[in-house]
């Protein structure tokens, strides 16, 4: 077998990957092959194509298909042959796409995300001391262990009419 055959071959072979783990997902979250299709925004044929192995659908029908099926885009990727599967962090992950924050905040987040599992790798007792560390009542501010300290908490409403007379 030549070294283009081989390729060919194991194309082949990630494109009914795919197919095959898409009508996977499709079947286990109980979604039709019409019903998704309709949601990827592509025809019933070409689904059903894709699903058997004929058809390599390009990745930007894959996220729809994820959107479709609410899995991650990123997985149906790798399945395809599209990524390489990484050893990251979920949380990394959500904290690059969160919408609400800064890129210079997702960095310093980053950072000491990052500085944990460092300080976490080292040892179970690096950069601990052996001191017990006191615990705040439930309801208390952090550091503050004797419950006197002014809480910035509304009070508790639950039951109170609100009727006006």
């Amino acid at each position: 077998m030549s070294g283009v055959e081989s390729v060919d071959k194991a194309l082949g072979q990630a494109v009914e990957d795919i197919g095959g783990y898409i009508r996977k997902q499709r079947e286990l979250a109980q979604v039709s092959l019409r019903q998704l299709a309709k949601v990827a925004g592509i025809s019933n044929p070409y689904l059903s194509q894709i699903e058997r192995g004929l058809r390599k659908p390009s990745a930007e029908i894959l996220a729809q298909i994820a959107t479709g099926l609410r899995i991650s885009a990123e997985a149906l990727y790798i399945r395809a042959g599209l990524l390489e599967e990484r050893q990251g962090s979920g949380v990394l992950d959500a904290l690059a796409t969160d919408p609400q924050l800064t890129e210079r905040q997702k960095q310093v987040l980053h950072d000491i995300y990052e500085s944990f599992r460092r300080e976490n790798r080292a040892g179970p007792d690096a950069g601990t001391s052996t001191e017990p560390t006191p615990r705040s009542a439930p309801g208390t501010p952090t550091g503050a262990t004797d419950g006197t300290a002014a809480l910035a908490v509304a009070p508790d409403l639950t039951g109170v009419s609100h009727e006006q007379e």
